[in-house]
């Protein structure tokens, strides 16, 4: 499997722009709704995913060249780990080691990439996945990447959101849109919409 989406995203890549925002994630975030959210929301941004079923942070290297490294993305959103909550139940420390050498790795083939950890989503608090999000953030602090802290039940109100974009596209103001948004407000419309954890 891992390799067939792996030979679809390269096939998909010749059709991409570089210089973009890519996902790399797991099973969950292949369902991300792209379209539709850069739609909703007044995204100027190119946005591609590149999520694999299963995603484990021991091969996620090898997703990256084959999927991501080719668009020289400016920003890669990184969402590993839901696949991996055995590996770092019995082994915490080297799943910290597997998740740096992909940011080194990331960091050597393109210096400029921002990168950005994703937390997971915990609305149960659990607290395997709590202990994986204190080392995700260390991880992010300790390599200066960014970090997207999405793991409470609700962060924020995607409607409220919306409404207030549509009401300043429709009062004329679509230069402020035109900006790039934040890279949080990305990480919040990407991966906290209900349609893309309703399914």
């Amino acid at each position: 499997m891992l390799k067939r989406e792996m030979q679809r995203y390269a096939a998909l890549n010749g059709l991409a722009e570089k210089d973009g925002t890519v996902i790399l994630g797991g099973s969950a975030d292949r369902e991300i709704p792209l379209c539709e959210l850069k739609q909703a929301f007044a995204l100027n941004v190119d946005l591609y995913n590149r999520s694999i079923s299963d995603l484990s942070v021991r091969t996620a290297i090898e997703a990256y060249n084959a999927c991501v490294a080719p668009l020289a993305p400016e920003s890669v959103l990184l969402h590993i780990g839901a696949a991996d909550t055995e590996f770092f139940a019995e082994h915490p420390a080297d799943f910290d080691q597997k998740y740096r050498e992909l940011i080194e790795h990331i960091k050597a083939v393109d210096s400029k990439c921002s990168i950005v950890i994703i937390a997971l989503r915990n609305p149960e608090e659990a607290t395997d996945i709590a202990e994986m999000n204190k080392h995700l953030r260390y991880i992010a602090e300790s390599e200066h990447c960014e970090y997207g802290d999405i793991a409470a039940k609700r962060i924020w109100n995607p409607k409220e959101t919306k409404d207030v974009v549509s009401f300043v596209y429709s009062t004329g103001f679509v230069r402020p849109l035109k900006n790039k948004r934040p890279i949080y407000d990305l990480v919040k419309i990407l991966f906290c919409s209900e349609p893309t954890y309703a399914i």
